[in-house]
């Protein structure tokens, strides 16, 4: 009998150092990943962008067919020749639709408030005690914020190539954003900076045992590793509004970090157990063969699929933006959509 009990624990020695032994190498790969520094662009632009040539062109028209207009009424005298600019804070007027054109941007693309908050001060990714506790950090000037000694490089690094101001990893989407031109980018950093300052301290990411076997055997992604080339400069503005391939391809940015960059669709690794798997978005059997217009627009309108089930996570939690999406925005990405290769689902 002592005999059996001395293999036994002999047995179970060995089973805990080889516990113990995985664990370290878990700990040991997961930190030596989030710890790789990347080399990334130093973007620099403007927030906001001034006014543009044709822009202010446009306002001096309208203004002074205001004043044309007030001079036959009789309510202004005849013969001024202030320029009918000279009272008007271009700066000002610069700000202001920077901020409008972030506004909608957020509401309806790139849903900042899902991961850091209504009031951008800070919310939930992942909280889940063996997955561990991923938050969204303090965007707002408040006590707590990241962002409050942000410059433009900064910004950018941290949305459009998913990395630290000092160049390493974060667990940020932003396979998502790095379509995102300079403009779009400013105008979001406009907007956000409107928002009422919150003093809240958010948490460093805190892996649990499940997430730190993810990160450690690279089953997680991290936005940061999918980029061939950091260094590479950002479009300064988005294509033209319209109803355009160019402009569709441009708005479909967003759905490449679940429906994979060639957009076909397929399970995901990482991806929580109950989301549905993202479906082919080529016009292929497996796709969007078939569809029309009126059945996509169901889809991103009412939260309805062709075979009238409704969505299920995470698409319909993405009901609110997309019903902020303007007719132009939804017409644009359907015309991309039937513009692709058909490829087969997950491909």
């Amino acid at each position: 009998m002592a005999k059996i009990l001395k293999i036994v624990g002999i047995l179970l020695g060995v089973l805990v150092l080889a516990g113990a032994g995985g664990a370290l190498w878990m700990w040991s790969a997961r930190d030596a990943r989030l710890a790789i520094v990347y080399e990334v662009e130093d973007a620099d632009f403007p927030v906001p962008f001034p006014l543009t040539d044709d822009e202010v062109a446009a306002l001096r028209a309208e203004l002074e067919a205001g004043r044309a207009a007030a001079v036959a009424e009789g309510s202004v005298a005849e013969g001024s020749e202030e320029d009918v600019l000279a009272d008007v804070d271009l700066s000002a007027l610069a700000l202001e639709r920077a901020v409008e054109r972030g506004k909608h941007l957020v509401e309806s693309r790139y849903i900042c408030v899902e991961c850091h908050g209504q009031d951008f001060g800070g919310g939930t990714m992942i909280d889940d005690p063996g997955v561990g506790t991923i938050l969204g950090p303090n965007l707002t000037t408040g006590a707590g914020s990241v962002t409050a000694d942000f410059t433009p490089a900064d910004w950018s690094r941290a949305v459009r190539h998913g990395v630290r101001s000092d160049g390493t990893p974060l667990v940020m989407p932003a396979d998502d954003f790095v379509a995102m031109s300079d403009l779009e980018l400013s105008d979001v950093i406009a907007y956000i900076r409107t928002a009422a300052p919150v003093d809240k301290t958010v948490p460093r990411i805190a892996f649990g045992p499940v997430g730190t076997m993810l990160v450690a055997t690279n089953t997680l992604p991290l936005a940061a590793e999918m980029f061939p080339d950091h260094t590479r400069s950002h479009e300064p503005l988005p294509p033209p509004t319209g109803d355009t391939v160019a402009f569709g391809q441009h708005l479909a940015g967003v759905c490449t970090g679940c429906h994979n960059p060639n957009l076909t669709g397929g399970p995901r690794p990482g991806f929580p157990p109950d989301w549905a798997e993202p479906l082919n978005l080529t016009p292929h059997a497996s796709g969007l063969e078939g569809w029309t217009f009126e059945d996509f627009q169901r889809v991103m309108r009412q939260g309805v699929r062709k075979n009238g089930e409704p969505l299920k996570l995470p698409m319909n939690k993405l009901l609110p933006y997309s019903l902020k999406m303007t007719d132009t925005e939804l017409h644009a990405l359907w015309t991309y959509f039937t513009s692709l290769e058909p490829r087969p689902y997950g491909e």
